[in-house]
């Protein structure tokens, strides 16, 4: 941890066996690599995240044939449009709820 790397420092720095420069040289350094770190983690953890790839998810304008959610799904999720289509018919026709999920989404998901 960061807290006892800095209380080892201190340790040595106390002890005379780093000098008040080098003291404060090595725990810049060790706060520098930690921002590094926590800086590198939240950028991981956003960039591909569900929540991120949900709040950029809008209704196409342009790939559409009825509101543009298949067009808005495939350019957030990378699979053809056609293809969600096809979902979306398939699960209509085989479990009943496809058309209901698509209107929820037309309702609910912004148009870009």
């Amino acid at each position: 941890m960061i807290a006892d790397e800095i209380k080892r420092l201190h340790e040595l720095h106390q002890a005379g066996a780093l000098t008040d420069a080098e003291f404060e040289q090595a725990k810049a350094k060790i706060l520098s690599s930690a921002n590094v770190r926590l800086d590198k983690a939240s950028s991981t953890a956003g960039a591909g995240s569900f929540g991120a790839e949900l709040n950029a998810l809008r209704r196409s304008r342009t790939d559409r044939w009825l509101s543009g959610v298949c067009g808005g799904l495939a350019r957030a999720s990378g699979v053809d449009s056609w293809v969600w289509r096809l979902v979306f018919v398939l699960f209509t026709l085989t479990f009943g709820f496809g058309a209901v999920v698509y209107l929820l989404l037309w309702i609910f998901v912004p148009e870009e």
